[in-house]
């Protein structure tokens, strides 16, 4: 089935979605009944499945041992894994998601050794999720899991890069749901026809080629080509978007009491600036001119107290996962990961501030009711 893609629509900065989640490149037939077409994301999606097939048959050794007291805890993971798993199998010729059980089947065991570069970026995701025996090692598998996934992004095509950006935060935050708090880093990209190379940083990929940093720790060098008309109109999203997180974190921090609330406010509000400044300066560079601030910003909702000022950092951040898991699809091959690790960021962000979880961060999803977006007032 193919997915439409849908532009991000934003009050400067801040989006209020509710759009269909159809995660799926498709390949499709020919009329007449005539041969499929070969699907370019094949590679990428039989490594996804064997990767989240692993993590399955984890959770079910660890569910039936150790983990058994914490299953009510498990097994809402478990039931996202098996979404994960029906989205990647989408157009795989045999690997149709299971509906229960564990998801082993026959594409499983068919790849669960394939080589390329998400399988042998550092530790084989798939290997290493087999010897999992207890819930520690399985936060471990789910962080590793989410490393491999970004490996692969320069080679998926656009909506099949949002897609892996967005299981591999929802994976991160697996891991810290189970007590895995070390970073995500990128293993080593897989070739793409139109990169070379991945954007490093601090969760970027020693020696790349590319002196890219992600937001919110450095600038990225800037194209010295102006970009296409889709990458520029995403950065201008994104970069309205930080405008508008920058406002509105300045009016969270100042209803929180001067506790650990208020120093997380000051850090997210420190990277919402860095990013900020960071997708100007890459717009900037490209010859494009960066989207200015609003003079302010209408609220989606009154913030008269704490709770209201958490409230208020949990909706902007779920806001910014949609706005970077369009602008995954919307970079070149080579910065994708700059923008995963954004969205990641938002992602476990939006859960710490107690935003609802979702298994497809940065995919809206039809069901989803959130409060309209923060609109400008000058």
């Amino acid at each position: 089935m193919q997915r439409r893609r849908r532009r991000t629509t934003l009050a400067l900065g801040l989006l209020a979605a509710a759009t269909v989640l159809t995660a799926c490149t498709g390949s499709g037939h020919k009329d007449g009944g005539e041969q499929r077409q070969a699907d370019p994301d094949l590679p990428v999606r039989t490594r996804a499945v064997a990767a989240t097939d692993a993590l399955l048959a984890a959770y079910d050794t660890v569910i039936a041992g150790p983990g058994a007291g914490r299953a009510g805890e498990l097994q809402p993971l478990r039931a996202e894994l098996l979404r994960h798993r029906a989205a990647f199998a989408e157009g795989l010729p045999s690997a149709a998601p299971t509906a229960g059980g564990s998801a082993t089947g026959s594409t499983a065991g068919a790849t669960a050794g394939s080589s390329g570069p998400a399988a042998t970026a550092g530790a084989d995701p798939t290997a290493t999720a087999a010897a999992v025996t207890t819930v520690a090692e399985l936060g471990a598998a789910e962080r590793r899991t989410a490393q491999a996934r970004l490996a692969d992004l320069p080679a998926a095509s656009p909506d099949l890069a949002r897609l892996l950006a967005s299981v591999s935060a929802s994976d991160a935050l697996h891991a810290v749901a189970l007590g895995d708090t070390t970073p995500v880093t990128a293993g080593a990209p897989a070739p793409a026809a139109s990169a070379t190379a991945s954007p490093s940083g601090p969760t970027g990929t020693a020696g790349s080629t590319a002196p890219a940093t992600a937001p919110g720790t450095g600038t990225p060098a800037a194209s010295a080509t102006p970009l296409p008309d889709g990458t520029a109109t995403a950065l201008q999203s994104a970069l309205a978007a930080e405008h508008a997180a920058v406002y509105g974190y300045g009016v969270v921090g100042a209803k929180l009491p001067d506790d650990q609330q208020r120093t997380d406010a000051r850090t997210a509000f420190a990277t919402h600036e860095a990013r900020r400044d960071t997708w100007r300066r890459l717009l900037a560079g490209s010859g494009a001119t960066p989207g200015a601030a609003a003079a302010g910003y209408q609220l989606p909702f009154a913030v008269a107290d704490a709770a209201g000022a958490a409230r208020l950092a949990a909706h902007i951040e779920a806001r910014l996962t949609d706005v970077y898991g369009e602008l995954v699809a919307a970079l070149p091959a080579d910065r994708r990961v700059t923008a995963a690790d954004a969205l990641r960021g938002t992602a476990l962000q939006a859960r710490r501030w107690g935003s609802a979880g979702t298994a497809f961060p940065g995919l809206p999803e039809a069901a989803a009711t959130d409060s309209p977006a923060p609109t400008p007032t000058g």
